[in-house]
Parts: C-alpha cells; structure tokens; sequence
C-alpha cells in the first residue's frame, strides 16, 4: 500500500471556524454590524446564490454577494481607532446632507471608518472614528459606564447652588429621566467642566436649560482614558497601540 495514502487515512478533516456573518461583513467589507445586519434583513446579502438570514454562520469559503455593490476584501483591514478634533457645525454620522459637512469627510483615511457615538453639530471636540466594529459595539452596548469630559461656557454667571444640582442630578422632564450623579467643577464666573458617563440626547444643554441657564459653548475634551492632547479643531491622529488597547479594555473587550 502507498505510505501517502496509508498515512492520509488517518489525517482529519481540516477545521473551518465559523462567524456570524454580519461581523464577517464587518470584517472584510467595511460595515458595522448593525448596518450587516440591516443589510441582511433587507435581502442584500447572498450566500451561495440565496438569500441570508440574520444569525446565520459562514466560514468565508462561500460565495458571499453584496447587492448594494460593495465589495468584499480577502484580507481583514486593520483595526484602527482615530481621535478627531470635531469642529462645530460639523455632523457626526456617516450620511451626507445637503450643505453639511460630515465627520468623515474630515478624515481621509484608506478604510472605511465610523464614528462611535454622537457629538451634537453644535458641540465640538472629540469624538472616535474607527473600523473596529467589537469595540464600537461594546462602548454603545456599555452606554452609562464610560466616563467622558466636557468643557462648558453658558450665557450668565453660574452659581454654586446651581452646581450643586448640576452634580447632584436633575429631572429633565422632555426625556422623563433623571440625571446621574456627576462630578462638575467650576472654572469662571460663566464656565464649568463636567464629566458624565450618561450620554442622553443634549444631555448637558437640557441640565442647563433647567436651571435657567444656556450653553454657548460645548466641548468634549475627553473620552474614557484619551484626551484632545493638542489636536487642533479639525485635526485627527491615529491612536497609538497602547492607546487602542487602553480603550478595548475599558470597553471591556480582551
């Protein structure tokens, strides 16, 4: 008997790993998963020649077909996390409006990136672009544990018992919810720096509001363990390797 084909009969079948396949679209063709998803349920993705379904697993040999033209890539991009400097006015989302500029159009990099969370277009400093959809997915799916800065400067002098409430937690009563306990420290007559790790819609201009007092100015000077770190408005920079991990484990990812 051939020693190949003898020895050959006892090799096992080689292990494919399965994935889902909406972090397999995320992987190789540049969507969040959430956007895969939404994709698979509209009938834009095939497998084979049929239709998926969400959920479903592949191993990556199949034939998998985008209908919305997008195509997939062989090779997993790197992962990258980016911190920009968001001037106001522009708008952090992926959509493009008539005569609004959006966050990526600021940040020319060779793949396809999306911001983490939201920055009002009247609000400006930084925000994170990134193509890592594990970490976007585990800072939104940990929303109210991650801390995040803000400078602010209102319309009239702020008294310290109105600190006091800002710090304490406010009933905003447009969104039936009441503020958690903040740290705030005030930094002039008309400003004060806040750190929160709720992230309710224009959480900080309706806590002033409340109190009678309006924002003029809004800046996130800080998400989690990364600062602005003199990045000019408008500027971006990738993040380092220690950085990036920095963040995956306060995300809570390994």
């Amino acid at each position: 008997m051939n020693n190949d084909r003898r020895c050959g009969a006892f090799l096992k079948e080689e292990t494919v790993e399965e994935i889902r396949l909406n972090k397999y679209l995320a992987e190789h063709g540049g969507l969040s998963r959430r956007q895969a998803d939404r994709l698979i349920e509209e009938g834009g993705v095939l497998v084979d020649g049929v239709p998926a379904d969400v959920g479903m697993r592949v191993t990556g040999k199949e034939e998998i077909t985008l209908l919305n033209g997008t195509q997939l890539t062989e090779k997993k991009p790197e992962k990258v996390i980016i911190a920009l400097n968001k001037p106001r006015g522009v708008v952090s989302t992926t959509r493009s409006f008539k005569n609004e500029t959006n966050v990526l159009s600021l940040v020319p990099y060779k793949d396809r990136l999306y911001p983490v969370g939201r920055l009002d277009k009247d609000s400006s400093g930084l925000i994170f672009l990134t193509n890592d959809g594990d970490f976007m997915k585990a800072v939104t799916d940990a929303a109210g544990k991650h801390e995040k800065e803000y400078e602010v400067h209102v319309d009239r002098e702020i008294g310290d018992d109105q600190l006091k409430k800002l710090a304490g937690g406010l009933y905003l009563a447009e969104l039936d919810k009441k503020t958690a306990p903040c740290r705030v420290v005030r930094t002039g007559q008309r400003s004060f720096r806040i750190v929160l790790t709720q992230g309710l819609n224009r959480q900080i201009r309706r806590m002033c509001l409340s109190l009678g007092l309006r924002v003029t100015a809004l800046r996130r000077v800080r998400i989690m363990s990364v600062g602005l770190s003199g990045l000019k408005e408008g500027e971006w920079r990738v993040l380092t390797r220690k950085e990036q991990n920095a963040l995956r484990r306060e995300a809570g990812l390994s």
